[in-house]
């Protein structure tokens, strides 16, 4: 029998069971409701060399996974242990081909310098001079992971934030693959990589505004997201907040080795309304290490013209790559400083990353 036969079956006999009609009444209603696709946690690295595969779309777009449907691919190590050779010792190899820097040049009044050519810029790896093998300075397209606070606190900044989101998309190059992570206790992968803005503001619609704040996972696992989708070569995280982490597991630090892995991603941070101490000093060194800028607005009203100004900033790069010499020596923290001269120019100042921790293999 039927939901709705058996109702009026209890009707018709005017059986007073306010309890069960009551429940009848729910599973009626939930039959005609279909039901709320699942958000996507956005899997969490545990090691620094530990990544989720993840398979490059073919046409150029890729959808966030189907609705009811969650995409939890299993963790591969990356190889990073000494191998020995025919004598038994151990020996240290990089694994860096070549290392591709993305560098903002401005002057002594931080303004954007573009015009430069190759000749005015010299790059240094632990203070060694390298040459050169690649230079470009067009606007290409990058991969953008927006990464942006979903604690209590942002409930009322939600909306200045996801305008002002939205002005850097329509502001960026139209190739751009862009993905939402909105984080709290946890982060949720909101959607995927894709070039619809649609898409990107429903993802950023998606407020919840409560629980602590997990930054430093959040940074962490967008990061590894970016690193495993391997169709653009340029990367680029954009991270919003008004407080500081109080809920990781990562540390500050494994943060900005994730972000230094060779070829890692640029981060821009937007730091709101007064944020100080520790969650100030942590954008901030997030930010410098990978070649970013960390902003920290004293208005909502003012995060629009930053976004705005770090789209122009993506936009306005030179690509400089080099072969690193000596790669057979014992892995570290490789330092990076690049420099910039040319006729007619005062100072200039290279922003770019401070170096990169290279992979391992035997």
């Amino acid at each position: 029998m039927s939901l709705r036969a058996l109702f009026l079956s209890l009707c018709r006999r005017m059986v007073r069971l306010p309890i069960m009609i009551a429940v009848l009444l729910s599973l009626a209603a939930a039959q005609s409701i279909p039901d709320q696709p699942p958000r996507s946690s956005l899997p969490a690295a545990t090691q620094p060399n530990q990544v989720t595969p993840q398979s490059a779309p073919g046409n150029g777009s890729q959808q966030a996974p189907a609705p009811g449907q969650q995409s939890q691919p299993a963790q591969q190590p990356v190889t990073g242990e000494p191998s020995s050779d025919q004598n038994g010792m151990f020996v240290f190899r990089k694994q860096v081909e070549e290392v591709v820097l993305h560098a903002t040049v401005v002057d002594d009044q931080q303004r954007l310098v573009t015009g430069l050519d190759r000749s005015a810029f010299s790059v240094f790896e632990r203070g060694v001079p390298q040459t050169i093998t690649s230079f470009r300075k067009e606007d290409v397209p990058v991969e953008i992971g927006i990464v942006v606070d979903n604690s209590g606190s942002m409930r009322d900044k939600r909306e200045k934030v996801t305008e002002a989101v939205l002005n850097l998309i329509r502001a960026s190059n139209p190739q751009d693959q862009v993905f939402v992570v909105n984080f709290g206790n946890e982060s949720y992968l909101d959607q995927d990589f894709t070039s619809d803005v649609n898409l990107l503001q429903a993802a950023m619609h998606q407020v919840s505004a409560r629980g602590s704040t997990a930054l430093y996972d959040a940074v962490v696992a967008s990061a590894v997201h970016l690193r495993n989708n391997h169709r653009l070569e340029k990367k680029v995280l954009l991270v919003i907040t008004d407080g500081q982490d109080n809920m990781s597991q990562e540390t500050l630090q494994e943060a900005e080795r994730y972000l230094q892995q060779a070829n890692g991603p640029t981060l821009y941070a937007i730091g709101l309304l007064g944020i100080q101490g520790r969650g100030r000093d942590a954008l901030q060194a997030l930010a410098a290490g990978s070649g970013g800028v960390a902003y920290f607005p004293q208005t909502l009203d003012e995060v629009d013209r930053i976004t705005r100004a770090i789209a122009h900033d993506i936009r306005s790069q030179y690509i400089i790559a080099y072969r690193p010499q000596n790669q057979n020596v014992k892995p570290g923290f490789e330092s990076i400083r690049v420099d910039a001269h040319a006729p007619g120019f005062g100072l200039l100042t290279v922003r770019t990353r401070s170096g990169y921790y290279p992979q391992e293999s035997h």
